[in-house]
């Protein structure tokens, strides 16, 4: 997508997440200020910039027109074609986070921001 094809309400969703994502040092105070934002770097917190992504990518498959289930597709192909289907998509990120949170937490994360965007693009 060309930057000139993003509505207001697109970058209303993506600069904030953004300028919080990139904005974690003084030294990229011209480019914070560059987007209007006269505060502090905001905080490396690895939880927050996880559910930051999440909310970009959910946002970016919505601009793309990808319907939920495929982004399921892209997330897990299994999940939407059944757990004998010979691919994967994100084995490694997977798998990791089923040892360490005992689910697939990017996809939960992902597919519940995508249903709030669908849900708040609905009722406007």
């Amino acid at each position: 997508m060309a930057p000139d094809q993003y509505t207001q309400t697109d970058l209303d969703f993506i600069v904030p997440r953004v300028l919080e994502l990139t904005y974690t040092s003084h030294d990229l105070k011209p480019f914070a200020q560059d987007l209007g934002y006269q505060g502090e770097p905001f905080p490396f917190d690895p939880e927050r910039r996880h559910q930051l992504k999440c909310e970009l990518d959910a946002y970016y498959a919505k601009l793309y027109g990808l319907t939920r289930d495929e982004l399921r597709y892209i997330l897990d192909p299994a999940d939407v074609m059944g757990e004998d289907y010979p691919s994967e998509t994100f084995r490694v990120l997977r798998k990791k986070e089923l040892n360490t949170f005992g689910e697939y937490r990017t996809q939960r994360l992902v597919l519940e921001a995508f249903d709030r965007i669908t849900t708040t693009q609905n009722t406007q």
